[in-house]
């Protein structure tokens, strides 16, 4: 199943590289990997569009899937994902001081700015996420159950969209399409040194991500057993939390909210692996989430639609489908 699903994410990068609004023949594009820029069009379609693409794609969508995996495991609960403690609102929050205050009060928005404004994006993003992330570690400090921080986070997301209504109803038109085009996500945002400070950011966080896998697996066991063979509750789910919320933030702040992956793939790992170890659900869900975000990403920019679909819409119409057809085999298996 493994080098199923490797192969799987090389064929799809692959056909990410060969489809879009052009075509690019397979023979050519193996020759422009290959170093042959005789083609300069086609060559920069390959390297500054589709190849940053089908990466951001990998490694987003890897680092979704395990954040969603933390959080379903930690908080025992099927819909929880990465935005569960309101950390993807946090990163909303903070472009919308970008893109919307920073219009109001100066006059013209940083969003505006071009490469400037793309940082001061990416910066806010990460900040509103960590600001959220201290503050929801600071409350699993105080309080001990599950349920009683889920329910704060949920809380906090829905401050953060108060605020952010508020502000966009005091932003001019211009600047509320630019928050409403960002938060529709898209990998086709990072390029060049993004990209590449991207993939090390994400290729650092996800090898420590599994280094939960022991704590994440005694988790399902249940508190009181876990905490009688050693496991410090508290410390572990403030460590599970805080590798999600990285992951989430830093994903968010390079891509804007993607949505659903990190809900669904977990479900769909343990239905192919039918299995609850997380020392083969970890690297398992991360490829599989690098595969589900790849085939949306295909399918957002296929031939005959101008420009791209919004990636979210693509990942809910391509996600739901599959997660409705999982639940209700299991519901079909647990009634016969």
């Amino acid at each position: 199943m493994f080098i199923g699903l490797v192969t799987g994410i090389l064929v799809l990068v692959v056909v990410n590289l060969l489809i879009g609004s052009v075509s690019i023949p397979m023979v050519e594009v193996c020759r422009i990997l290959m170093g042959d820029d005789s083609n300069e069009i086609w060559t920069n379609i390959i390297f500054s569009s589709r190849l940053p693409q089908a990466l951001t794609a990998v490694v987003a969508g890897a680092g979704l899937a395990v954040s969603g995996l933390q959080m379903q495991t930690v908080f025992r609960n099927p819909l929880a994902g990465p935005s569960v403690l309101g950390i993807s609102n946090g990163s909303a929050l903070g472009v919308a001081f970008v893109v919307l205050l920073s219009g109001r009060i100066g006059g013209v928005a940083l969003s505006r700015l071009g490469y400037l404004g793309d940082a001061a994006m990416s910066v806010a993003a990460i900040v509103g996420a960590l600001a959220v992330l201290l503050l929801i570690l600071w409350v699993s400090g105080k309080v001990n159950g599950n349920v009683t921080l889920l329910i704060i986070g949920v809380m906090i997301g829905y401050l953060a969209n108060a605020i952010i209504g508020v502000m966009k109803f005091l932003s001019p038109e211009e600047d509320v399409k630019a928050f409403v085009v960002w938060g529709l996500g898209s990998f086709s945002r990072v390029s060049g040194d993004e990209m590449v400070l991207f993939i090390v950011q994400m290729c650092i966080l996800l090898p420590l991500a599994c280094l939960l896998v022991k704590p994440l697996n005694l988790m399902l066991l249940g508190d009181h057993y876990a905490a009688n063979l050693g496991l410090n509750i508290r410390r572990a789910r403030m460590l599970i939390i805080i590798s999600s919320g990285i992951l989430v933030a830093i994903v968010t702040a390079y891509c804007g909210p993607i949505m659903f992956i990190g809900m669904a793939v977990p479900h769909l790992t343990r239905a192919i692996f039918r299995t609850s170890d997380h020392r083969i659900l970890m690297p398992a869900t991360a490829l599989c989430g690098a595969v589900l975000a790849l085939f949306c990403n295909l399918i957002a920019r296929m031939p005959g639609f101008e420009g791209a679909l919004p990636v979210n819409s693509v990942t809910a119409l391509v996600g739901a489908p599959v997660i409705a057809a999982i639940l209700f085999g299991r519901r079909k298996n647990e009634v016969e």
